[in-house]
C-alpha cells in the first residue's frame, strides 16, 4: 500500500498498519476499489479512518455531519461505529464518485444512516441551519475544496453541539503549508485556515500528525 502518513518511512508505515488497523472487508474492498480511481489521491487513509472511528464512539455520536464524501470511505467507517439509531448529513456534489460509496453502503448495510446530499455543501449547511438544527451534532469532518474550509468550519461549528467535535482533513497538506515559496491558492486557503484555528477562543484544537494532517477542534 502507497504510504499516507507525512514523515514515516514505507517499512514503518507498513509496520503501524500491520499492528493497528482492523478493517472490515467492505471497507478493504472499497479503499482496494479507490485506489484504481482518478481521484485516489482525495481518499483518507485507512489509520486515520479508524482513528475518527474511535472518536465518534468515544463521544458517543448519534448525528454527524460529512462534507466531502467521494467513494465514500469515512462515510461507511464512521456509520460503522454509530449506534443503530445513528445518523450521517453527507455533502457531496460529485453523482459519479458518490455512486460508488452507495453501492459499498449498500453492502455494509447502512444505507438507512446516511442522508446523502447532492448540493453544494453550504447551500445544504445553510438549510440544516434555517431548520433549527443548529447545536445538534455531536461530530463534523470536513474534506472538500479547500479554499471554503473556513467556510466550512464556521457552518459546521455553528450545528456542532458544545462538547462536539470537528475534525479537518489535509490540514498540512503533503507538508506544502510550511514551504513559503508556495503560493498554491489551496496551499494559502489552508495556511490561513490554520492560523485561524490557532487562534480562535471558541474551541481547543489538536492538529494530528496522521495521514496529511487532520484538526480537532473540540467546541466550547
Amino acid at each position: 500500500m502507497q504510504k499516507k502518513d507525512l514523515g514515516l518511512d514505507q517499512q514503518l508505515y507498513e509496520y503501524l498498519l500491520s499492528v493497528s488497523v482492523k478493517e472490515t472487508e467492505v471497507l478493504q474492498k472499497l479503499r482496494e476499489e479507490t485506489a484504481n480511481h482518478p481521484g485516489a489521491i482525495m481518499q483518507i487513509a485507512p489509520e486515520q479512518g479508524q482513528f475518527m472511528a474511535l472518536l465518534v464512539q468515544l463521544l458517543g455520536a448519534k448525528k454527524t455531519l460529512e462534507i466531502g464524501v467521494f467513494t465514500g470511505y469515512s462515510s461507511l467507517v464512521v456509520a460503522l461505529a454509530l449506534p443503530a439509531e445513528g445518523k450521517i448529513i453527507a455533502c457531496d456534489i460529485d453523482e459519479e464518485s458518490t455512486a460508488i460509496a452507495r453501492r459499498y453502503w449498500q453492502q455494509a448495510g447502512v444505507t438507512d444512516k446516511i442522508d446523502l446530499r447532492i448540493a453544494p455543501a453550504l447551500e445544504t449547511l445553510d438549510q440544516l441551519i434555517e431548520e433549527g438544527q443548529t447545536n445538534t451534532f455531536d461530530f463534523a469532518f470536513i474534506d472538500a475544496d479547500k479554499r471554503n474550509y473556513e467556510n466550512y468550519y464556521e457552518k459546521a461549528l455553528q450545528l456542532i453541539r458544545p462538547g462536539g467535535l470537528i475534525a479537518v482533513d489535509n490540514v498540512l497538506w503533503f507538508g506544502r503549508v510550511a514551504d513559503p515559496q508556495d503560493e498554491d491558492k489551496r496551499t494559502i486557503a489552508i495556511r490561513a485556515f490554520n492560523q485561524k484555528l490557532a487562534q480562535d477562543q471558541r474551541v481547543k484544537i489538536s492538529l494530528v500528525p496522521i495521514a496529511d494532517g487532520l484538526t480537532l477542534a473540540l467546541k466550547l
